[in-house]
Parts: structure tokens; C-alpha cells; sequence
């Protein structure tokens, strides 16, 4: 098959590790539903005040493209923030530091993209928030 189509009713939600009473992070991956063959990608739902783990890649670049919500990014040594409203985006190049954060009071959704596909090589930094 040329294609692949995933409609939002199809995607499983899947809820991220965190701390009691921390806001939680929800990610549905799409790289294996959609076939990927040479990126990986993922859409994330970040509750209100939630926020992933500063990290970087050694090989991979990220994009991110919002499409609810407002996403703060902490990006560099040392860190800086940047916020990206619906529609905008951010792209990182390969070993970045940056960690995402909701700081607003609605969720969060982002589209991730990465290439080469690499998920189990990220280096954990300390927090930036």
C-alpha cells in the first residue's frame, strides 16, 4: 500500500510514568500504526502543568508542531525558554538539551516527529523547571 491514513478515534492514549499528584503526560505513538520506515513520531497530550524529562539526542533531530495549547520549551545549556503557539513549531537539532512543559491552564497536544529513528539513546539531564 502507498498510504496510511490514522483518524484520532484510532489512537491509543497511553499514559506516561509520573510522580503522585503530578500533572501526567499521554502519548499516542503513531511510527509503527502509520508504518514509518525512516522517522518516528508520536503525538503527546500534556495535562496542565505537566512536563517531559530534559534530555537530548545524540543522532536525532525533533520537530514539534502544536496543535492545541501553548508549548514552552527550554532548549540549550543553559536552558532558555521559547513558547510556541497553535500552528507554530520548534525544530532541534541533534544534541540540544530541551524538555517541554505545559505552563498554561489547558492541555497540551503536540505532534513529534524525529529522524533517524532513535528512542532509546536520549542522554537525562537534570530539569530546567
Amino acid at each position: 500500500m502507498g498510504h496510511r491514513v490514522v483518524v484520532p478515534d484510532e489512537l491509543e492514549w497511553i499514559t506516561r510514568p509520573h510522580e503522585p499528584g503530578e500533572p501526567a503526560r499521554h502519548v499516542a505513538e503513531l511510527s509503527e500504526r502509520a508504518e514509518f520506515a525512516h522517522t518516528r513520531a508520536n503525538i503527546w497530550r500534556y495535562e496542565p502543568g505537566a512536563k517531559g524529562r530534559r534530555h537530548r539526542h545524540p543522532l536525532q533531530e525533533e520537530t514539534f508542531v502544536v496543535l492545541s495549547g501553548t508549548l514552552s520549551m527550554y532548549v540549550g545549556d543553559p536552558p532558555e525558554r521559547k513558547d510556541v503557539p497553535v500552528g507554530g513549531l520548534i525544530h532541534i537539532e541533534p544534541g540540544t538539551p530541551l524538555q517541554s512543559v505545559n505552563h498554561a491552564e489547558e492541555d497540551l497536544v503536540v505532534y513529534v516527529y524525529g529522524t533517524p529513528p532513535e528512542s532509546e539513546h536520549a542522554e537525562i539531564l537534570d530539569s530546567a523547571v
